[in-house]
């Protein structure tokens, strides 16, 4: 359950919600080698802030994020990390509805996302269709589930 309404992020959650990234990423798994070649694709910088972003948290901090970025009528969600104690418990759902709220008043009819294998169960049953795979921007030679969202 999210214990406070979905709001923006600004400039002074960056290293927290960095922080947010990886370790929700490092909750699939993945080692050290891995996380060390993904962390500057999973750092939140004060140039994702241009894009629309959302942040959900609890009396422990921050609980999720999410950041969308549309052109034309195609959106991309850029990041969606929720905290692994705040996973099945609405939290992503609640930002991925927001992603796709914020990208269709923007005027996107479909949501393309790169998605991490553990999580492209959760966009499917979201209702995301996978369409392909896309190659990672962290890690050379591997690809990710890439789904569609109509919006």
């Amino acid at each position: 359950m999210i214990a406070e309404p979905l709001r923006q992020a600004g400039p002074a959650d960056l290293a927290a919600l960095t922080d947010l990234c990886l370790t929700a990423k490092a909750h699939w798994g993945y080692d050290a080698a891995f996380m060390s070649a993904a962390r500057d694709e999973l750092t939140v910088r004060a140039t994702d802030l241009a894009d629309p972003c959302a942040v959900t948290r609890d009396a422990r901090g921050f609980t999720g994020f999410v950041q969308v970025s549309v052109a034309g009528r195609t959106a991309q969600l850029e990041k969606l990390f929720v905290a692994p104690r705040a996973m099945r418990r609405g939290c992503g759902a609640a930002l991925l509805r927001w992603a796709c709220d914020t990208a269709r008043d923007i005027g996107a009819t479909a949501l393309l996302i790169e998605s991490d294998p553990g999580a492209e169960p959760f966009y499917a049953r979201m209702g995301a269709v996978r369409i392909g795979t896309a190659p990672s921007g962290s890690i050379p030679g591997r690809h990710l589930p890439l789904l569609s969202l109509a919006l």
